[in-house]
């Protein structure tokens, strides 16, 4: 990984400091800014860059992705381009989905794999797709974000905000309802699952399925709050991912 920016990844502090970079991606119809917060509280030690997928801020005159493997090839073609850099994963929700396939991708092509793989808010793929990433029209989908809650919720009661985030969403749900996981050999990256005790939509069962998509020992890490613990745990979250990344 490279220190420097580019279409496809974002920084929100210094680049000084920290050997190891956090590759951060976002959630269904969330952005690259999803881990301002994270970034602050892992530096300077840990080196938090997110993916801004295409669709939303400062790239939302192009055309979101609507296949989820389309878009984890085009992350790893963005990764294989940047001098080798140790680097970890982290993907939430959608992005967990993401992060996995993308790592698919490097280890097919046999390039610089993650450090560490880190799988949270999501359950373990299956080869049909989850009853809550089928969703018809936007009131279904308008309810299904209600539901999840966090900061994200916050612009349902604007309809302008609304008529902005619409098109994201539709395009990331429909990726979602689309995704079919095709059966590989595990990754032979160390994975640790992350989830909310009182997720809505995701059981902890179903987290800890992420485990068996590895050679390595794998362990599961569960966190007060909901689908966003996130935003209510940040503290404990960053301290964690510091254990898990930072060598003894």
């Amino acid at each position: 990984m490279s220190v420097l920016q580019s279409r496809w990844l974002r920084r929100f502090g210094s680049a000084e400091g920290g050997e190891l970079q956090l590759v951060c991606f976002p959630h269904a119809g969330g952005a690259a800014s999803a881990y301002v917060g994270l970034s602050r509280a892992l530096a300077p030690d840990i080196d938090v860059v997110s993916v801004q997928y295409p669709g939303r801020q400062d790239r939302r005159l192009e055309p979101a992705l609507t296949s989820l493997p389309h878009l984890a090839r085009a992350v790893a073609e963005e990764l294989a381009r940047a001098p080798r850099r140790p680097y970890a994963f982290f993907g939430h929700s959608m992005g967990a989905v993401v992060a996995y396939e993308t790592a698919r991708v490097l280890a097919e092509f046999d390039l610089a794999a993650p450090r560490h793989l880190i799988l949270s808010g999501r359950g373990a793929p299956s080869p049909e797709p989850r009853a809550g990433d089928r969703l018809a029209g936007d009131a279904a989908l308008i309810s299904e974000i209600r539901r999840l809650g966090g900061t994200g919720s916050r612009v349902l009661n604007d309809p302008e905000l609304m008529e902005m985030v619409l098109p994201t969403l539709r395009a990331d749900y429909g990726a979602l309802g689309l995704y079919r996981w095709e059966p590989g050999p595990p990754l032979d990256i160390p994975l640790t699952a992350m989830v909310g005790t009182a997720d809505p939509i995701v059981t902890v069962d179903d987290v800890h399925g992420w485990l068996a998509h590895s050679t390595r020992p794998g362990e599961l890490l569960t966190f007060p709050g909901g689908h966003f613990y996130l935003d209510t745990q940040l503290p404990t979250v960053a301290a964690a991912l510091r254990t898990l990344l930072t060598p003894a």
